[in-house]
């Protein structure tokens, strides 16, 4: 069975009321240097069971408060077991984005099975090249019994307030990783402005075979656990460890 929940923004901006266990959270747009729209955030899973085929769903709306169109994207990461979290990235194109005002944001998704949890980042690093570029980079490990395939590797930016400020996905070269194999990964943000203010990021990593299981630095551990699975995770979020769980951004 699929389920649907909605959020609303009120028109004011202010944040809304939001009473399910799979939120949307820490959503905002922005323009990309190219001149087109983003409407970024974040599903969090509160359920004690993995997520699959999710679809979040925005209804734009003009200044007079007329739907003008309806967009629906998909979560970066594929399947978002217990307690975490998957990005997604809405982008329209430069004359769609001169007539938005405002927005809101619906999800579906299914219930299914859990996948073991053996794809593991084993190291990262945020840095900015020559030319203020940001860039991401880090190796990625299979600790499984079989072949991982299609693996991707997910980063979530956030800025000071602690909104999704960017997200990116990328396929390490190669995408296939044997039992006990790492590859390196490499993760770029094209949008220079957008990431001016950057403060943290998180990490996540996915196969076929093995769900995501999040990277956070050493320095704050916490427990992840649910029903079907537990497993480590520490946090990259400057110590704020995902405090802000049932909360919702108005648009911004």
């Amino acid at each position: 069975m699929r389920v649907i929940f909605a959020i609303v923004f009120a028109m004011t901006g202010f944040a809304p009321w939001a009473f399910a266990d799979v939120l949307i959270q820490n959503d905002q747009r922005y323009i990309g240097d190219d001149g087109s729209l983003h409407i970024v955030g974040e599903i969090q899973n509160n359920l004690s069971a993995p997520l699959s085929q999710i679809s979040i769903h925005a209804t734009l709306y003009d200044a007079d408060n007329h739907v003008i169109g309806i967009k629906e994207t998909a979560s970066l990461v594929n399947t978002v077991m217990p307690t975490m979290k998957g990005p997604f990235d809405f982008i329209l194109t430069d004359s769609e984005s001169k007539k938005v005002k405002t927005y809101s944001l619906d999800v579906s998704y299914k219930v299914s099975v859990p996948k073991s949890q053996e794809i593991d980042i084993t190291s990262s690093k945020m840095s900015r090249d020559q030319l203020n570029n940001l860039m991401i980079t880090g190796t990625v490990a299979n600790n499984g019994d079989i072949t991982a395939n299609t693996v991707a590797v997910i980063a979530t930016l956030y800025d000071k307030e602690g909104n999704v400020a960017a997200v990116s996905r990328v396929h390490p070269e190669p995408d296939y990783l044997g039992t006990d194999e790492q590859a390196f990964f490499l993760l770029t943000v094209p949008d220079k402005m957008q990431t001016t203010d950057i403060e943290d990021y998180s990490l996540v990593a996915e196969s076929e075979e093995y769900a995501a299981v999040p990277e956070f630095p050493v320095s704050s551990l916490v427990l992840l656990g649910g029903s079907l699975s537990a497993y480590i995770g520490v946090t990259r979020l400057s110590g704020r460890i995902t405090a802000n769980l049932i909360s919702a951004t108005g648009p911004k």
